[in-house]
């Protein structure tokens, strides 16, 4: 069943602090403070929309859904409620929170509602990493909050940043192993994006922080994205949604409109390295799922081309009797 988000942004809205990475105008494009209305608006355009056969989930994104005025966080669940109660919503709602704003009170008033799926901004698991950005949290409140929101039944998602300033790719697997360990079922990984009126834009603008690069945050989002499948952990979102508020205000930092499919292409070519690895150079023939040769090329065939370079000429084709993710190879006489 494909799955329908209807996305109702409350930027910054409940949020205690100032982040040292946070411009939610640019990252959501809003600055408005929904109404119940404007809930019952996106959802009447989705019913028109036409969402047949699919998992239809509100989602409360931008802020932190939790720590708003509790009155009127309420008026904004209940303004849902037709739609849970008639069925259209059969995926319920989705909220995101700070780790700091969970507790057994919230939960219940959430189950309440129809809530069913919660992901934290965990960001890091590294106290000093933290505290540097501002985040006004602590790891252990990431961890005692996601036991609660399992224990009372919840989906738990956890999201977090790699390069934040104080980071480093040690923190941010690190960071990857704890939220294995706290058995989400579903990850966000948002590589640091430096925005205009931010913290870290003045620390970057100063000369005091420098994000990774591109090609750096993809070797490492490539190497988090493949732990948690790995460990049956499904990554929804690699990188900021591509949008002009962002483009506008970016800085510095891995901003790319298809970085997924990048890190994708970038596992693909390690897994292909490392089966070619021994063999002898020449030709050879790779063979992935015909929905996956995009990603084993990698874009522009840089995949390809960088096999090329280490000695091996490789055409890739798909089959149907390979599954996403496995390849087989061999060799060939000739050299395409």
């Amino acid at each position: 069943m494909r799955h329908v988000n209807i996305a109702v942004f409350v930027p910054h809205s409940g949020c205690p602090n100032q982040c040292s990475f946070c411009n939610q105008r640019a990252i959501s494009g809003r600055t408005k403070q929904p109404a119940p209305q404007d809930v019952i608006d996106a959802c009447e355009t989705a019913l028109k929309g036409g969402c047949e056969q699919a998992e239809v989930q509100l989602a409360f994104f931008g802020g932190s859904f939790t720590a708003i005025e509790k009155g009127y966080m309420v008026s904004l669940l209940e303004a849902a409620q037709e739609y849970i109660n008639n069925g259209f919503l059969n995926g319920g709602i989705r909220i995101s929170t700070r780790p700091d704003f969970i507790d057994d009170e919230i939960l219940y008033l959430l189950k309440k509602y129809g809530v069913r799926a919660i992901e934290l901004g965990a960001q890091s698991m590294d106290d000093s990493v933290l505290a540097l950005n501002k985040r006004g949290h602590t790891a252990e409140d990431v961890r005692k909050a996601a036991r609660l929101i399992k224990k009372h039944g919840f989906e738990l998602g956890l999201q977090m940043m790699t390069g934040l300033w104080g980071s480093d790719d040690t923190d941010s697997v690190n960071t990857a192993k704890e939220f294995i360990a706290l058995k989400p079922d579903t990850v966000r990984i948002y590589p640091t994006v430096v925005l205009k009126n931010t913290l870290l834009g003045e620390k970057y603008e100063s000369g005091e922080y420098a994000p990774p690069d591109l090609q750096q945050s993809v070797q490492l989002a490539a190497t988090l994205l493949q732990m948690f499948e790995e460990n049956s952990i499904s990554v929804i979102r690699v990188g900021l949604h591509a949008q002009s508020d962002v483009e506008r205000d970016y800085l510095a930092g891995a901003y790319h409109p298809a970085l997924r499919e990048l890190c994708e292409g970038e596992i693909y070519y390690r897994k292909m390295l490392s089966a070619l690895e021994g063999k002898p150079k020449g030709s050879y023939e790779i063979t992935v799922s015909p929905c996956e040769i995009s990603k084993a090329t990698g874009q522009k065939k840089k995949n390809i081309l960088r096999l090329a370079e280490q000695g091996y000429c490789c055409k890739v084709r798909g089959s149907n009797d390979i599954k996403p993710h496995e390849l087989t190879i061999r060799i060939v006489t000739k050299c395409f």
